[in-house]
């Protein structure tokens, strides 16, 4: 996952992520079919947050390097052993260092694409693997759309907070321009149960539209974007279903 705390303000706590957003690491484990990891590969887990995915990477018997925006998120992985690093993904270093760059769910998160790209092509050995997943075309639109609203009732301006939901056109161009003969790129739409409802995937994913507000205001805020999305997004059980849609890719660098 992972984080734009230099370009949106999403703040990450691995405690409320653990307990609300556990799914999405488990339904990144697909990903893992398409990365096939193998003993003795260095791996980048780019935006790796709490580690849960880094660890079966590392169960494959890939030598795994975590980075991720997030201090908190970082110290989390590191608590499951994994060797990780706070770092911006748009201020890569690494230089034709891992046979594969991993990312899931993070990359919609970094506001500069060509860059982050360009830093992963950097990283690559010749021929080496970019595999990921990421929030694509028409992710969470309902929700985008509801928060967006209201915040403008309050007077304030959220679209710059919206993370980056590419077409697969796009990508693939950026991906191609970035150095990468592109395998596989594809739109998936994916409805997401939400176990714990919706005012707790607004607290762990969207808490960066509310820090827009004044303190106040953030409860009441958050509580009329539910009010907006209930007719949507739940059922007359009160399951609530986020409008997921996912862009899932595999490159390799040319």
């Amino acid at each position: 996952m992972n984080r734009p705390e230099r370009s949106t303000g999403q703040q990450w706590n691995p405690d409320l992520y653990g307990k609300f957003g556990s799914f999405v690491p488990k339904m990144g484990e697909a990903l893992l079919a398409l990365l096939e990891p193998k003993a003795g590969e260095r791996v980048l887990d780019l935006g790796c947050g709490d580690g849960a995915l880094s660890t079966k990477i590392a169960a494959s018997g890939a030598l795994v390097v975590g980075v991720d925006a997030s201090a908190q998120m970082i110290s989390a992985a590191i608590r499951r052993g994994i060797q990780a690093r706070q770092l911006d993904a748009h201020e890569m270093d690494y230089e034709n260092e891992f046979d594969a760059v991993f990312s899931n769910a993070a990359l919609h998160w970094m506001k500069d694409p060509d860059r982050v790209i360009a830093g992963v092509a950097r990283a690559l050995k010749h021929g080496g693997r970019f595999v990921g997943e990421m929030g694509g075309y028409g992710n969470v639109a309902a929700i985008m759309v509801a928060t967006l609203a209201t915040l403008k009732h309050r007077g304030v301006d959220g679209r710059g907070a919206v993370p980056y939901f590419p077409a697969v056109d796009e990508y693939r161009t950026r991906l191609e321009r970035g150095g990468f003969m592109v395998d596989y790129i594809q739109l998936i739409p994916r409805p997401t149960p939400l176990p714990n409802g919706m005012p707790a995937w607004l607290d762990t994913f969207g808490n960066h539209f509310f820090s827009l507000l004044a303190p106040d205001e953030r409860a009441a805020a958050r509580d009329e974007v539910v009010e907006l999305l209930r007719p949507l997004l739940c059922d007359w059980k009160g399951n609530w279903i986020a409008d997921y849609v996912r862009l899932r890719f595999a490159a390799k660098l040319c």
